[in-house]
């Protein structure tokens, strides 16, 4: 039973929450006890919000995931290692853990309850408007950074959610490319909507756009960040590169965690920026 649920739950998937810890990082206040901590429980109430969030997908999508031959073998519901009425107890009890949080913090609890909302309207409508889909999926990613910041008492720079948005919905193109050619146009009932030189438009108008608002952001900020923008670049290029490169129907994230030039690069833009932000202090 162990693994069907960790199958539901996604763990994977939370490395996406770490956007919580942004605010931290450019407020430098990760050298601060009390805030790192508030970011750390905000990043675990995001985990459960998430995974909450797969469940419902997972519900909604059963009888489709079920004649899908692929899916129909590596989903939980829809292959049957899990049942309807256990995934559906299984989601009553990570809302009741969300639920708690509001005795802890409301204010950071609200753009969580935003994301769950979200969520659970893109499961039922939204993912199947074009367009539409891309930018429900970002604003997932900005939430996170809008609740990271009200965790730690910092206000949010306008900078720092365009970047945001912008990037967001560069990783949204590349999981939706990634998707056509892969899984094809039948996968999704938005895919049809979609074409491969579309998404990858949408991909090159997004990655201009977080490239320039970052540059802008880290000048704003601090000048001596503009150092970072050549790792940021590095980055992205390479995450294009591992989603253009990848042949089967892991996702981009999962294809992320898996790749050794990244990952450093990643440690490398989070030493740098806090060695610079402490230095600066």
């Amino acid at each position: 039973m162990r693994l069907p649920v960790l199958r539901i739950l996604r763990p994977k998937q939370w490395v996406k929450n770490a956007f919580v810890f942004a605010p931290l990082l450019f407020a430098a206040e990760f050298t601060a006890l009390d805030k790192s901590i508030s970011a750390l429980i905000t990043f675990a109430y995001f985990c459960i919000a998430a995974s909450a969030a797969y469940v419902v997908n997972d519900i909604a999508d059963v009888e489709d995931d079920r004649k899908h031959p692929i899916k129909s073998n590596k989903r939980p519901l829809a292959s049957g290692a899990i049942s309807l009425t256990k995934a559906k107890w299984l989601l009553v009890l990570l809302y009741a853990v969300l639920a708690t949080g509001f005795l802890w913090n409301a204010d950071v609890m609200l753009p969580v309850l935003g994301y769950v909302a979200l969520n659970v309207a893109y499961s039922l409508s939204l993912r199947h408007i074009a367009v539409l889909d891309l930018f429900a999926i970002a604003l997932g990613f900005v939430a996170r950074v809008v609740a990271g910041a009200l965790a730690i008492g910092a206000p949010l720079s306008a900078w720092m959610f365009i970047t945001t948005l912008c990037l967001a919905l560069f990783l949204a193109a590349l999981k939706r490319r990634q998707e056509l050619l892969v899984l094809g146009a039948g996968s999704r009932k938005v895919l049809g909507q979609y074409s491969v030189e579309l998404v990858d438009r949408f991909a090159q108008i997004s990655a201009t756009g977080a490239l320039v608002f970052y540059s802008i952001f880290v000048l704003v900020a601090k000048e001596s960040l503009v150092y970072t923008v050549p790792v940021v670049l590095f980055g992205m290029f390479r995450f294009w590169f591992i989603t253009v490169r990848a042949t089967s129907a892991e996702s981009p994230t999962e294809s992320m965690l898996k790749d050794w030039p990244l990952l450093i690069t990643v440690g490398i833009w989070v030493g740098l920026c806090g060695w610079v932000l402490v230095a600066g202090n």
